[in-house]
């Protein structure tokens, strides 16, 4: 039998106020022999906060010197005292070796705040879209079922501006274009479709949104609906995709019902997939942090 090689994946360590580095480590000893695996960060913000044996690599892309009893690490020097900017050039190293490399990139949570405060910054996928110049399009991914909203991290009264034909349009043709690329090895057994208004707008009175969602699903015949959300997840075939017009519209059951499920970014020429939870610093040194979510991205 021919032996599976072991694929090489880099790991942007995120934000160390957080759960990170928790679940980073709880996580070394089952990993090291199923998967290789860079941590891109500043060594010195890793290096003081675990006890686990630290193998600095010179050749991200190469990963010569690499050993797996050992947490192995990419130093990014700090480039200024403002922790934003130096998260910012972390990531873009891991972006850049990403993209040379076809490695998939794990992105760990950081707190958007932070660089909200000084650029425009919506999130994680979004940034690496303008990085990129690539449309990119957010799926919760999860053992059940998975969801794509239309709009992510807006606020909820500027959605209904997104509610135009070319806009789902365009929406529409990406994301199926995207699904169709082999890396991702995404395919689902049925595509749903949920309406903008409580009641698919009770037959327009409510508003014309879902009227024009379901214009434009004829189009599309491999997608079912506009059906109502509040009743859509009843009834859940397995490996199924829902499409929503807002976040929280899909990502409130998915993450009631999905019990493993990670975050993955479809539109860049890698594999970018992130834990399916942010920083948790309520809990952070408690070592009570859940990493089922960190593996499944690591073993995806």
């Amino acid at each position: 039998m021919k032996k599976h090689k072991i694929r090489n994946k880099y790991v942007f360590l995120g934000d160390i106020d957080s759960i990170n580095i928790e679940i980073v480590c709880k996580s070394f000893n089952y990993l090291k022999n199923k998967v290789n695996y860079l941590i891109i960060c500043n060594k010195y913000d890793l290096i003081k906060r675990t006890n686990i044996n630290i193998n600095e690599i010179y050749d991200p892309i190469g990963f010569t010197n690499y050993k797996k009893n050992f947490l192995n690490i990419f130093n990014v020097e700090n480039i200024s005292k403002k922790k934003y900017l130096n998260l910012l050039n972390q990531i873009k190293k891991a972006n850049n070796l990403a993209n040379f490399t076809k490695f998939d990139l794990i992105t760990l949570p950081i707190n958007k705040s932070l660089f909200k405060k000084h650029i425009k910054f919506i999130g994680m996928t979004e940034y690496l879209g303008e990085l990129n110049n690539k449309y990119t399009i957010m799926m919760m991914h999860g053992d059940k079922f998975s969801v794509v909203p239309l709009t992510t991290h807006i606020n909820l009264k500027n959605i209904h501006k997104f509610i135009k034909s070319k806009n789902i349009n365009f929406f529409l043709k990406n994301l199926f274009m995207y699904l169709k690329r082999k890396i991702y090895d995404l395919d689902f057994k049925e595509i749903k479709f949920l309406c903008y208004n409580p009641h698919c707008s009770e037959k327009g009175t409510i508003g014309n949104e879902d009227l024009l969602i379901k214009k434009l699903l004829k189009n599309y015949s491999f997608i079912k609906g506009p059906y109502s959300a509040d009743s859509s997840f009843n009834v859940i075939i397995k490996n199924s995709l829902f499409l929503s017009c807002y976040h929280d519209q899909v990502l409130i059951p998915f993450k009631i019902l999905n019990k493993e499920s990670i975050n993955l970014t479809l539109g860049l020429n890698y594999r970018r997939i992130s834990p399916a939870h942010g920083t948790a610093k309520n809990i952070k040194n408690k070592n009570i942090a859940d990493n089922t979510s960190y593996l499944k991205c690591l073993l995806f």
